[in-house]
């Protein structure tokens, strides 16, 4: 059976006076890679595929070495564009934002991209992935929203923000590869 493992990047250096998509991952965050490794081992990933974030990038590199395979980038797996939104300084009022962005997905309540247009172009580039290794279980490197709409639209008995909420730094969804129902979920362990 091949599967499609989508996998949320791990925790992140914030600085707050460069944009988001700059960052790259902190030391916990490389630490949590390590970890987080052997939970995708049963699936068995020939690849990594990430978003061209660095931080999408260190964590599908970190992953790929542990699981000795390889990893690349592909265009348009990155996080809903919202490059002109400033840095939240309270969770909650991100929260509220995020809240807004699924509960109005063909509104632009926040950043560049309706919710629906940053589904088309990720699921899209998922598509494009899929159809340049069409035998193998895939694993891709991306962001929290845009992985969000993506379960959510081929699972709809999945609440978008809800599901969002529970995400943790890194997790994966492995999904069949035909459908893309999800089978399983993998948390990062809490303490």
């Amino acid at each position: 059976m091949s599967w499609l493992v989508l996998v949320r990047h791990s925790a992140v250096a914030v600085d707050t006076n460069r944009p988001s998509f700059t960052w790259a991952l902190s030391e916990d965050g490389r630490s949590r890679c390590r970890t987080f490794a052997p939970l995708l081992s049963p699936y068995t990933p020939a690849r990594f595929v990430a978003s061209t974030e660095p931080k999408a990038m260190e964590t599908a590199r970190l992953l790929a070495e542990f699981l000795q395979c390889s990893w690349e980038t592909a265009a348009n797996l990155h996080e809903h564009s919202r490059r002109t939104v400033s840095w939240f300084a309270k969770r909650t009022d991100f929260e509220a934002a995020v809240a807004r962005f699924f509960r109005l997905p063909e509104s632009l309540v926040f950043g560049e991209e309706t919710a629906v247009q940053a589904q088309t172009r990720f699921t899209h580039a998922v598509h494009s992935v899929l159809a340049s290794y069409p035998n193998d279980s895939l694993a891709i490197v991306t962001h929290g929203t845009v992985l969000t709409l993506f379960i959510g639209q081929f699972n709809p008995e999945i609440s978008l923000f809800d599901f969002w909420q529970m995400l943790t730094l890194p997790c994966a969804f492995v999904l069949n590869r035909n459908n893309f129902r999800l089978k399983t979920a993998v948390y990062f362990p809490q303490i």
